[in-house]
């Protein structure tokens, strides 16, 4: 939900930010008149409650025909109390439902526009390049009998896949050492559930315009998360939370699930869209004037893990039509994938300012002693999509993989993954 008393004091600000989204600039108006009629339908609805109790006080020092009339009064006063009262809960309800469906104001710089309009920050590291004809990660995956496609669609269909061998170490190793990183940044791990409340999702901001992308159970009124953002997010709903010794940082650890509903046939080859993986996701709660130096920090621990495995990336600053309607601001970062000649994302981190804790209902005490609203950010640290780029950067001509110096300790010192007879 975003801040109703800042579509009132600047409505501007929102209608700037769902042009460079793309989305409805008529909303914000839509929006603003059902503030109007929510407000005077509340302000009726408790004036006429006053004149009720009033009225009661009245009826209760009556006597004889006095109180006989008074009484009818009342009588006649509480319909209408009951009529403005479910007009104001009406009113209530259609500004949270138009209100609703305004994206969170990006944050000053976003570029406007779609997925092409992005901005790159800053590339990173050499692309590689070989002496003989690179394989692509399915390939070199068969070699090493690390992936397994054909099976995993026997099993399950398109899609999935068995990581075996050496594969599911290497996956484990990572996401390791994205743990241990995580631990040295100050966040507390979690391993977190996969399955999440309607009102969870919703809270996070993931039932909008992609929520045919994500699996729900109908049987229990349940979702399957596509990351452990969302049960992040919701581990502290409905609570105020003390900040005053700085963020409280979680990082969960989860199978994540994605139908993939709107990819069109995109990427349909290897492990690089999926509909099953594993991630480590970081999760911070600060005070609101903390989130972009927060968002800082979660990008350099995500180039961090990016140099550890000696990639070559970029950082690229997303563009307003492809942020999601939580985030206010997003940075991407996309290692070179050889066989693609492309960049391909590995990783992103949102700020999702207030958006998220208004839905779920996390606050902080102020200096007054009155509550507001936390901010919460987000930022993957690791998952199953970064094999892809590992396999391909470091493979060599015989079809082995060279093991990054970082990943070796949680490989027992293997140093060299070899092709499998």
């Amino acid at each position: 939900m975003i801040d109703p008393q800042l579509l009132r004091d600047n409505p501007a600000l929102f209608r700037v930010s769902q042009e460079a989204r793309g989305e409805s600039v008529e909303l914000v108006d839509a929006a603003l008149a059902a503030d109007r009629v929510r407000r005077e339908a509340i302000a009726e609805s408790e004036n006429l409650r006053s004149t009720q109790k009033s009225l009661g006080k009245q009826v209760a020092q009556a006597k004889g025909d006095e109180k006989a009339t008074l009484l009818a009064e009342a009588q006649s006063l509480a319909a209408r109390v009951k009529e403005l009262a479910q007009a104001a809960t009406d009113a209530e309800a259609d500004f949270a439902q138009t209100a609703g469906a305004i994206a969170n104001p990006v944050i000053d710089g976003v570029p406007a526009g779609g997925e092409e309009n992005f901005t790159t920050l800053r590339e990173v590291g050499t692309a590689p390049t070989f002496d003989f004809e690179p394989l692509d990660h399915v390939e070199l995956g068969e070699k090493l009998r690390a992936i397994d496609m054909t099976r995993g669609a026997k099993v399950s269909g398109s899609r999935f896949y068995f990581l075996r061998g050496v594969g599911a170490r290497l996956e484990i190793a990572l996401m390791n050492m994205a743990l241990d990183k995580a631990l040295a940044g100050g966040f507390e791990p979690l391993i977190t559930p996969t399955l999440v409340k309607p009102e969870i999702m919703a809270g996070t901001g993931f039932l909008g315009s992609h929520a045919d992308e994500i699996y729900y159970l109908p049987a229990d009124d349940l979702y399957l998360t596509g990351t452990s953002e969302v049960a992040l997010a919701g581990f502290h709903s409905d609570e105020i939370l003390d900040l005053s010794d700085g963020p409280l940082r979680y990082a969960g650890w989860s199978t994540c699930y994605r139908r993939e509903a709107g990819s069109g046939g995109k990427d349909t080859r290897g492990i690089l869209r999926v509909h099953q993986f594993n991630k480590l996701e970081m999760f911070s709660y600060v005070l609101p004037e903390n989130a972009e130096g927060e968002h800082e920090r979660l990008v350099g621990l995500q180039e961090e893990m990016l140099q550890a495995c000696e990639l070559s990336y970029r950082v690229i600053d997303v563009a307003a039509g492809d942020l999601g309607s939580s985030a206010a601001r997003k940075f991407d970062i996309e290692a070179w994938i050889p066989t693609q000649d492309a960049y391909r994302e590995l990783t992103s981190t949102s700020n999702c300012t207030t958006y998220q804790a208004r839905r779920l209902d996390i606050r902080y005490r102020t200096e007054s002693g009155k509550t507001a609203p936390v901010a919460t950010l987000n930022g993957t640290l690791a998952t199953t999509r970064w094999l892809v780029a590992i396999l391909e950067t470091h493979q060599q001509a015989d079809g082995s993989v060279r093991v990054p110096g970082a990943l070796q300790p949680y490989l027992g010192g293997l140093e060299l993954l070899e092709p499998v007879a």
